[in-house]
C-alpha cells in the first residue's frame, strides 16, 4: 500500500534540517525499496527555494509501518517537524519521462 508522508518543518529551523541532512539521507537510502519518490518541500527564504518541509510516497504493509518510518526519520527524532500527515495514496498517473 502507498502512503503520502508530508511533513512540515518548525519555523528558522534550516540549520537543524542541514545539520541532520546526511543522516536522514542515509536513513532513506537504507530503505530505498521501501520509497517511491521523496524529497524537500520548498518555499523559504528571500528565494523561496529554502526547504520548509519534507514530501515522501512509501509503500508499506499498512499506516502503521508508515507511522514508524516516518517517527524513526533522523529529521522527526531530532525535532525538526511542527507537523507530519501521512495519507493512504494511489499512483493514478507518472510520467517516466521527466525522469528527475
Amino acid at each position: 500500500m502507498l502512503f503520502s508522508i508530508v511533513c512540515q518543518d518548525k519555523p528558522n529551523s534550516v540549520e537543524l534540517r542541514m545539520a541532520t541532512r546526511p543522516t536522514h539521507l542515509e536513513y532513506l537510502k537504507e530503505r530505498a525499496d521501501k520509497i517511491l519518490v521523496g524529497g524537500p518541500v520548498l518555499g523559504g527564504g528571500a528565494t523561496g527555494e529554502e526547504p520548509t518541509g519534507s514530501h515522501l510516497i512509501v509503500e508499506m504493509p499498512d499506516i502503521e509501518a508508515a507511522r514508524a518510518f516516518a517517527a524513526n526519520d533522523p529529521y522527526a527524532l531530532a525535532g525538526l517537524f511542527a507537523h507530519v500527515e501521512i495519507k493512504p495514496w494511489r499512483k493514478v498517473f507518472f510520467n517516466a519521462s521527466l525522469g528527475e
